[in-house]
């Protein structure tokens, strides 16, 4: 079952390694089991020096529906300690995607929903179907999207990412384009072709100079390692924190049991 393997890694010649979320009977949820594998499977890439490029994918009609709703309930219910250690697991894993010493690109097809945009916006270089669907529903469920939120800021403005996360409205992928959470939008049945071009580009350069190109992103833009983990820890407690509120639990609670939060004016 797709379950037992979350995530498949796979190679070619030419040093592209291919990541793919293999969960789609749950819509590739990012269950801890998913977070853990991505990230020992980034944490090798990253020290691999004949990798030159990674792709992430998902299999299936959707990217990524965020969290899984169900272990986010369990963790409220958690020992605060507990529930901030697994807050910082998905912390960590976009920490290692965004510092990751080769190019990255995530080829979005469907709907990516709350933290799938966190991976998005981790990635050096995006590319979505037409059809991709784009939302930062955590107010919705009475929380907030906080570990994705220094790289969906980053992404699209601190301007833009104040009416989405505020709303949670959805969004298409070309909007996704304009706010710059994308870089290219392609028809769904070219999707891989459009991927496969970027990383044929990507493979142009020297990989020690885009290593070095990526560093000198982050220097420019004033982040240090340091910085980013101690950000990385501060918004893990941060939703730790709001989900064991009476807004998380109850809103945690409504989407598992199918029904409007106690908030809801529809």
């Amino acid at each position: 079952m797709a379950d037992e393997v979350p995530v498949r890694l796979s190679r070619d010649p030419r040093g592209v390694a291919t990541v793919t979320i293999d969960r789609p009977a749950r819509h590739n949820a990012l269950s801890s089991a998913v977070v853990a594998e991505l990230t020992a499977i980034m944490a090798g890439l990253h020290e691999d020096a004949s990798v030159r490029a990674v792709v992430l994918a998902a299999s299936g009609p959707t990217f990524c529906a965020g969290a899984d709703i169900g272990e986010m309930r369990r963790a409220a219910d958690a020992a605060p300690a507990d529930n901030e250690r697994e807050a910082r697991c998905l912390a960590s894993l976009l920490l290692q995607l965004d510092g990751l010493a080769h190019p990255t690109v995530a080829g979005v097809q469907g709907d990516a929903f709350g933290g799938a945009l966190g991976l998005i916006a981790a990635c050096d270089v995006a590319v979505a179907a037409e059809g991709a669907r784009f939302a930062l529903t955590e107010v919705r469920l009475g929380i907030v999207p906080a570990m994705i939120s220094p790289f969906v800021v980053r992404a699209i403005g601190a301007r833009q990412a104040r009416r989405y996360f505020l709303t949670g409205e959805r969004f298409g992928a070309a909007e996704a384009g304009r706010l710059g959470l994308v870089h290219v939008v392609a028809p769904a049945e070219t999707l891989d072709e459009a991927v496969a071009g970027v990383v044929g580009e990507l493979l142009r350069g020297a990989p020690a100079a885009q290593a070095e190109a990526k560093r000198l992103v982050r220097r420019v833009t004033g982040r240090s390692d340091d910085e980013d983990r101690a950000l990385g820890a501060e918004t893990a407690a941060w939703i730790a924190r709001l989900r064991a509120l009476e807004e998380g639990r109850e809103g945690l609670g409504a989407f598992l049991e199918r029904r409007p939060p106690a908030w809801s004016r529809e």
